[in-house]
């Protein structure tokens, strides 16, 4: 018979932390609610991150008005290919990515093309808030569209892969690969059918992977091995989402990053409260890493410093603790 407090204390005994856990522990105790504004606006989270020394996408332009519209046809004449996206998004709800201009219209990245008046409509949407946290309006973001690095082309569907990086207190504890698929539209997102590949912190290679839940091998569309790929400029990617977890003043987050083909690692988001789900991409529970950092009785200042902490105490199918010394 299904019996759902036998899987719970499973779940809980494999280091497991569930929705609640997260926010009663985590979220609400290392993230203070006025601070909120700093990743929930991407507008106001890319000036942060360039402050910080953090790579990030070229803005063209910030659209606030549905009289904005002609600006947005002029940007598509003189770059061609850039991302629309909500500056208040959540869940990647409501972005476009465009790889193409016609005369009639914007041509996304998957080949579909959007009318003049289709792009007009969706632009009211985004102003109105349709897409954004907590409703009201909100301000447009057209930006650089970043490009799939080669190393990871081969598992991407007509869209760019991304990195989640957990951060707690300025350690990055876990991570996982975000890949498009067909059935995602072309976006890396989990819930929209895209793969989820699990990343050793230590080494940055490609561990587990699962899409829709179900643990898989190989990518969907290309019947390509998910695992065993280096992630290109790791420890440079690490070291951003470390920076990025103590510039903007939070103590849990999740990073997204994008591994540009020619500038590397980029940010894409900073999220307050990420989901769960990266631990089941990575076959693990995240509680005994999270309750690592907090037995360390000091926590180094310079990022570069957290991530050779991280990357000595977090290895596949091992304890956290400090390397063996050989």
């Amino acid at each position: 018979m299904f019996n759902i407090f036998a899987i719970h204390a499973g779940l809980r005994a494999n280091g497991v932390i569930g929705i609640n856990e997260r926010n009663l522990d985590y979220v609400f105790t290392q993230n203070k609610r006025r601070l909120y504004e700093l990743v929930d606006d991407k507008i106001v989270t890319k000036q942060l991150a360039a402050e910080a020394g953090v790579q990030v996408a070229e803005t063209y332009a910030v659209l606030e008005f549905p009289a904005d519209f002609a600006k947005l046809q002029a940007i598509s004449r003189e770059h061609r290919e850039f991302v629309i996206k909500p500056s208040r998004g959540s869940g990647g709800g409501g972005i476009l990515v465009i790889g193409g201009v016609s005369q009639t219209g914007l041509r996304k990245a998957s080949g579909h093309l959007l009318s003049w008046e289709d792009v007009r409509f969706h632009l009211n949407n985004l102003l109105s808030g349709m897409y954004s946290l907590g409703g009201g309006s909100d301000r447009v973001i057209v930006e650089q569209r970043l490009r799939t690095h080669p190393i990871l082309e081969d598992v991407s569907f007509r869209g760019v892969p991304d990195l989640r990086i957990i951060v707690y207190r300025g350690v990055p504890v876990m991570a996982m690969l975000r890949l498009p698929t067909s059935m995602s539209d072309g976006k890396a997102n989990l819930h929209m059918g895209g793969v989820g590949v699990g990343v050793d912190i230590a080494t940055g290679m490609t561990t587990k992977a699962v899409c829709l839940g179900a643990t898989i091998d190989d990518h969907p569309d290309f019947e390509i091995p998910v695992t065993k790929i280096e992630i290109p400029f790791w420890s440079e990617a690490l070291e951003y989402a470390a920076r990025l977890g103590s510039a903007l003043g939070l103590g849990y987050v999740g990073v997204d990053l994008v591994i540009d083909a020619s500038m590397g690692p980029t940010m894409l988001e900073v999220n307050a409260r990420p989901g769960i789900s990266i631990q089941v991409a990575n076959g693990e529970g995240m509680r005994p890493r999270l309750k690592y950092v907090d037995t360390l009785e000091t926590i180094p200042d310079d990022p570069t410093e957290r991530c050779k902490l991280a990357m000595a105490a977090f290895r596949v199918g091992e304890k956290p603790g400090p390397a063996t010394p050989n």
